[in-house]
């Protein structure tokens, strides 16, 4: 009865009225995420580049990106969906498209289910259904975990090869260990928004950020050694690996920084650096392959 009740609260419903179509289409787009569908799709892409033996199937890679985007899209909204109540008690997610009553929750949830299942069906069919599995298994019930998260190359690999291997996992690792500098630092800078909803992020039940500071060094560490690994393995060449020893240790300065500091402007330029470090990496090493 309390979710009829907010499905149907008479503000959201007087604000859904007065939106217009090109308000709407853009309130829909935003509960894909874009920009975390677009980073997802590119190192999926990286993956499938990678896998590829030879040259590289452009159609088939366009399918499965495809597919992959589709899934993204309706994995993201059904995480807003299912974490409406909680965004609308931070500020910096108030004024997405549920807490704000630009859309109704059973819009969102009918919207997200939607592209799932066309997404599931897309990818068992026209690329393969281990594609589709992987996706599944792994991030349909959380988005945020590092585990799911890291799974994107994983899905690309096998997209171009059917199977997964040891070079997968070594892609699968590098995104892993990316995520804890990245997430940690957008934890740092809305720790009193994730206090204020009761969610126990780390930079919340530790306020002094010792721990906190302590994990971003230590990940962006173990992620430099991990970052090579490519060239070692054969996926990518010399011109990779030197440019892999350049991004990490600039990642690692940047992440040194916020350590130290625990301010949240140099926790802002960890996490600039980290959305940039992220996508070079990948463009390198496909590149170079």
């Amino acid at each position: 009865m309390e979710e009829f009740a907010i499905d149907l609260n008479p503000s959201a419903v007087v604000r859904l009225e007065r939106l217009s179509g090109r308000e709407r289409f853009a309130a829909y787009l935003e509960l894909t995420k874009p920009r975390i569908t677009f980073l997802i799709v590119l190192t999926a892409a990286a993956g499938f580049a990678l896998a590829s033996p030879a040259r590289i199937d452009y159609s088939a890679l366009v399918r499965a990106m495809v597919g992959i985007a589709l899934l993204s899209s309706g994995i993201a909204t059904i995480n807003q969906y299912m974490e409406r109540d909680l965004d609308a008690l931070m500020r910096r997610t108030a004024n997405r498209p549920l807490p704000s009553g630009k859309l109704l929750p059973w819009e969102a949830l009918a919207f997200g289910a939607g592209l799932t299942a066309l997404a599931e069906i897309y990818l068992a069919v026209l690329v393969n259904p281990l594609t589709a599995v992987l996706k599944t298994r792994t991030s349909l019930s959380t988005m945020v975990g590092a585990f799911p998260g890291a799974v994107p190359p994983l899905i690309g690999w096998a997209a171009a090869r059917g199977t997964v291997g040891l070079e997968a996992w070594v892609l699968f690792a590098i995104l892993f260990l990316w995520q804890f500098p990245h997430f940690l630092a957008i934890a740092w800078m809305y720790r009193e928004d994730y206090s204020r909803a009761g969610i126990l992020m780390l930079p919340v039940v530790e306020p002094d950020g010792r721990v906190t500071a302590q994990q971003i060094v230590v990940y962006t560490v173990l992620l430099l050694p991990v970052s090579l690994l490519p060239a070692a393995l054969g996926i990518s060449g010399r011109v990779y690996l030197w440019g892999a020893i350049v991004l990490g240790l600039l990642f690692l300065y940047s992440s040194v920084r916020a350590a130290f500091s625990k301010s949240r402007q140099e926790a802002r330029r960890l996490l600039l650096a980290s959305v940039i470090y992220l996508p070079l990496l990948f463009i390198l090493m496909v590149l170079d392959r």
